[in-house]
């Protein structure tokens, strides 16, 4: 069976404290999807907010004062928002498995449509370099194009599509939980981070949680 999984590089920013992540290894991928613990949500936003943190001298809002604006500041401001990692594709059934190179995000997922419906062919970063190439009703995968000894497999068109579409799913579940959890640890910017999230996707943004009713006071 052909998984295919949204995966996020992590990259959280050293003795970070804004709020609570987990301890991940730099550059190692995240699972992005709708089951995701509070602690591995903070973990995905943080390092998307690092990898488009921006120099003060660049031509966007000065630094803030205010440890949390600063952080954010980037995220907020890049026209376009890179979210490093791609899709994880897996044959359960061999165990081989695909992994996105470095330099490629998951906003340009749609390049496996182009393999599918397109040109027929598309890499995937480098260092490795994944390689999906449409061949008559089968797509092949090439692990490195770069190896000689490269792990390949061809997947029926058919299951691929329809894994492409669990993977859609599952970064769905992701961004809901996201806005979730920014209207909970930066209640202030939830709006802003979700719909920046949300663009950077190519997803609808998902309508923030009500806020809590504040408790009724007792009689007396």
């Amino acid at each position: 069976m052909i998984v295919s999984r949204p995966v996020l590089e992590v990259l959280p920013p050293p003795d970070f404290a804004l709020w609570l992540v987990i301890d991940a290894t730099p550059y190692d991928f995240l699972p992005l999807h709708g089951g995701l613990a509070s602690a591995e949500i903070g973990t995905a936003i943080a390092s998307i907010a690092q990898h488009n943190a921006v120099a003060p001298e660049e031509n966007r809002p000065p630094a803030s004062a205010d440890p949390l604006d600063d952080f954010l500041r980037g995220l907020l401001t890049t026209d376009r928002v890179h979210v490093p990692g791609g899709l994880r594709v897996t044959d359960t059934g061999t165990g081989f498995t695909l992994l996105p190179g470095c330099c490629t995000g998951l906003e340009e997922r749609g390049d496996w449509l182009e393999v599918l419906d397109g040109n027929g062919w598309a890499c995937f970063g480098h260092d490795p370099s994944p390689v999906a190439e449409r061949v008559g009703d089968a797509v092949r995968l090439t692990v490195d194009e770069e190896g000689a000894d490269s792990a390949v497999t061809e997947v029926r068109v058919d299951e691929l599509r329809r894994s492409l579409g669990e993977a859609e799913l599952d970064l769905i579940g992701f961004l809901h939980l996201a806005a979730v959890w920014a209207a909970e640890h930066v209640p202030d910017h939830a709006q802003e981070v979700t719909e920046v999230l949300a663009r950077a996707l190519g997803l609808p943004a998902p309508a923030l949680p009500a806020p809590a009713l504040p408790a009724p006071r007792a009689d007396g």
